[in-house]
């Protein structure tokens, strides 16, 4: 140790030396705890039950009793413990912790037959885990298509004990998004599987904080439909949760979107937005009217309670990417002592228009790092390109990449390559490009199409470039968004583009200030270039986020220095050839 005055210290003796070492060791635990860091432990048993999301009666996935289920709050530094325990009747189910990095626990992941085996019925499994950043997070079941049953919650890291965020605010409010459907998730999968393919549709209603309306408005008196006004007295379970702000404030909205499918826009009647966060991560602040969010993204906003007090104002979320069939989802920004009762005087904003993409491509190009962030190495190690296609495999309706539907193995990726059980899945690793005369603008003929369960293994700490690259559908001049979450890592969004990717392009990118993000978005007949070390031990989904996509096939399997996971529980591979190995070795 030198001394910051330029003295020198002069140890008295070696072995007085050794003791306050020894006594160090023995304190630094207890100091680390002072430092704030907490362990949070939570109880929870999953469970289909009867709620009313929109009005209409349903069976929804609950946890202890709730939709959506618990808000999780904690700080950065502290360990997450969840006890979490399957009441379903006839299915396995998992939770993924949507953001959270995983560092050191891969087999916390939440992710069926990649990180664990399903929970089983009447079992339960712990997950234990540390949320080392502060931000704006989610969780969400991650087996079959149990998010869009409604299993999902909120999931907000504040800074740590003596840290502050880089802005202020005078209180905040926690927007949850998601779609919503009358048709059960079982009956979707079917249908989604079936030869001939039957699609979903779209939602029936939009849902903020698990709460909608279907087949009434609440601002009836605006819309040019046959809608009604929607009668409520406050405390039914489709009831808006109403924003109540005191005058001239300034208010943190966080939004995450766990949506199954529809893109969203979200707006506040006369009140601009200053968007600072995204996905965990903090942004050079810019002021917006509106908000694109995409299934999988998080942020945070800042708006400023300075309009006329005596009034109250809309909040409204519209369907964007998609021609649109579900109503916006309303809910009311009620400027206190104002009552609640008294509906705003101008009716709600009005989305834009579903296929404007400049309007998208305007606000995502408008996302830069907050001077200090993290920049991407200027190199990479590896590039791997992605081409999402949709396909017809053996007479099926697919989506795959690089001519691969993806379809999970019944042994989790962790154990079988921890381990070395190689008859657990595709031994060959995925195609990492796709050939140079594939037009994207036209639709697809592959019939060389395959289901696999490859994995794309990277040297540890490895720079990766991946190129997401978009293409048509099998439906003739269709293009769809896709929101692509990496889990276990952020990437940096190095820049997006229209056309086929190609070596011009490469000027194109931001490496000055490129956001960190968990989930980036590609555009129609477009590309989205990411960059990303691979510094997390562990096996990692990397998947298209809207939900029936996923289940088609639209996904991939990272693996990155799996030999360095240290030892994991047990109860994550007790299923597949992960059981049998355990059970031998017991012996």
């Amino acid at each position: 140790m030198v001394p910051t005055d330029g003295s020198v210290v002069r140890p008295i003796s070696r072995g007085l030396t050794l003791r306050a070492l020894v006594i160090w060791c023995i304190l630094l635990p207890f100091i680390r705890l002072s430092s704030g860091a907490k362990t949070r432990h939570f109880k929870w048993e999953v469970e289909y039950m009867y709620w009313s999301p929109d009005c209409i009666e349903n069976v929804v996935m609950g946890i202890n009793g709730q939709f959506p289920g618990p808000t999780i709050r904690a700080k950065a530094g502290d360990t997450v413990v969840v006890e979490l325990t399957n009441k379903l009747p006839t299915e396995g189910v998992v939770i993924h912790w949507h953001g959270i990095r995983q560092l050191g626990t891969p087999w916390a992941d939440g992710t069926a037959f990649i990180s664990q085996c399903a929970i089983n019925c009447g079992e339960t499994f712990h997950y234990r885990f540390k949320v080392d950043r502060p931000g704006t997070y989610f969780y969400h079941g991650h087996l079959g298509m149990q998010r869009s049953a409604g299993l999902y919650g909120s999931l907000i890291v504040d800074v740590a004990e003596g840290e502050k965020e880089p802005f202020h605010y005078d209180g905040e409010f926690n927007l949850l998004l998601s779609d919503w459907w009358h048709k059960s998730v079982h009956e979707q999968e079917v249908g989604l599987s079936s030869n001939p393919f039957r699609w979903i549709g779209e939602p029936q209603s939009l849902l903020i904080n698990g709460r909608g309306q279907y087949n009434c408005s609440l601002a009836a008196q605006y819309s040019n439909t046959n809608s009604s006004q929607c009668k409520l007295r406050g405390n039914e379970q489709c009831a808006p949760q109403i924003l109540r702000v005191r005058p001239n404030k300034t208010y943190r909205l966080r939004v995450a979107s766990s949506t199954a499918l529809a893109s969203l826009n979200l707006a506040i009647g006369n009140h601009k937005m200053v968007v600072v966060e995204a996905d965990g991560n903090y942004l050079q602040p810019f002021a917006v009217n509106d908000l694109d969010i995409y299934s999988g993204e998080s942020y945070s906003v800042l708006i400023t309670t300075d309009q006329d007090p005596s009034k109250n104002y809309w909040l409204s979320i519209g369907v964007r990417g998609r021609l649109p069939a579900t109503p916006p989802g309303l809910s009311i920004l009620n400027y206190q002592p104002t009552s609640v009762s008294k509906f705003p005087t101008s009716p709600p904003p009005v989305t834009p228009r579903w296929d404007d993409y400049n309007h998208s491509k305007t606000f995502s190009n408008s996302i830069f790092a907050l001077m200090g962030s993290p920049k991407p190495p200027t190199s990479y190690d590896r590039r791997i390109t992605l081409l999402n296609t949709q396909n017809k495999i053996d007479g099926f309706t697919k989506w795959a990449i690089n001519n691969v539907s993806l379809a999970l193995p019944p042994t989790p990726y962790l154990g079988s390559i921890k381990y070395g059980l190689q008859n657990a899945f595709d031994q060959k690793s995925p195609p990492e490009n796709f050939p140079d005369n594939y037009d994207v603008m036209r639709p697809p003929i592959n019939p060389n199409s395959t289901i696999g369960s490859g994995v794309y293994m990277f040297g540890l700490n490895s720079t990766v470039d991946v190129i997401l690259q978009n293409a048509n559908s099998l439906s003739n001049n269709v293009s769809e968004i896709h929101p692509w979450h990496l889990h276990g890592h952020d990437f940096w969004v190095l820049g997006y583009g229209e056309g086929k990717f190609s070596a011009k392009d490469e000027k194109k990118l931001n490496f000055k200030n490129p956001p960190l993000r968990n989930t980036a978005v590609i555009f129609p007949y477009g590309w989205t270039a990411l960059r990303y070390v691979a510094d997390n031990p562990g096996v990692w989904a990397f998947h298209c986020h809207i939900e029936p996509h996923l289940h088609m096939g639209m996904g991939v399997v990272f693996a990155e220095g799996v030999h360095h996971v240290k030892s994991i529980p047990n109860e994550a591979l007790t299923c597949g050839l992960t059981a049998k190995f355990l059970d031998k070795n017991r012996g």
